[in-house]
């Protein structure tokens, strides 16, 4: 999943591709300790897959912080006047 799409989706959206995604890690891990699959390139493509989903969640993060932040200061200096 490229990062464009992943960037269309909701929070709710987010997470839920994050469960997943974790949940298909874990299966594809305990299935190559078990000696039953050897797709290595599927599980480093989980793992990048997971890495964009918590970026792109961050990202919102940070820029709702810096928003309320902004939006704060820029009422606290409205005050002072």
């Amino acid at each position: 999943m490229n990062a464009d799409k992943i960037r269309n989706l909701t929070e709710e959206e987010l997470a839920h591709q994050e469960r997943d995604l974790a949940d298909q890690l874990f299966k594809l891990k305990f299935q190559l300790n078990m000696g039953q699959t050897e797709s290595l390139k599927k599980i480093r493509g989980l793992r990048k897959d997971i890495a964009r989903v918590k970026t792109i969640q961050g990202e919102r993060g940070r820029t709702a912080v810096s928003v309320t932040t902004a939006s704060a200061t820029k009422a606290s200096a409205t005050e002072k006047r």
